[in-house]
């Protein structure tokens, strides 16, 4: 799946909650390491999910900090290290919607 598909998504859905598209994109560089700019090269080239977080400049080490259940499954028990990290960034777009602090949602 195309990240930018999903990355608008993102926004549409922190939107909807009284969010900002910033709030979405300081998530994504606090647990990607990407910059403004290297974020909108990734959605601009059309990268799927895996390649997304392949090539994210450093994950932020408190993401195991992130716990939960998302889509019924629980973020701390899933296996596979790519599904871990996108269960990871949807957890926290659903805590930025459900209008969780910006210092909580980023574990500080």
């Amino acid at each position: 799946m195309s990240f930018a598909r999903v990355y608008v998504c993102y926004i549409q859905k922190a939107e909807k909650k009284g969010r900002t598209k910033t709030e979405v994109d300081e998530i994504i560089f606090w647990l990607t390491g990407y910059t403004k700019r290297s974020l909108q090269k990734q959605i601009d080239t059309g990268i799927d999910f895996e390649t997304f977080f392949d090539e994210a400049p450093k994950i932020n080490p408190n993401a195991s900090k992130i716990t939960g259940v998302i889509c019924g499954v629980r973020v701390e028990d899933i296996e596979n290290n790519i599904m871990k990290k996108v269960r990871y960034l949807d957890k926290l777009i659903d805590e930025l919607a459900k209008g969780k602090a910006m210092e909580k949602i980023l574990r500080k």
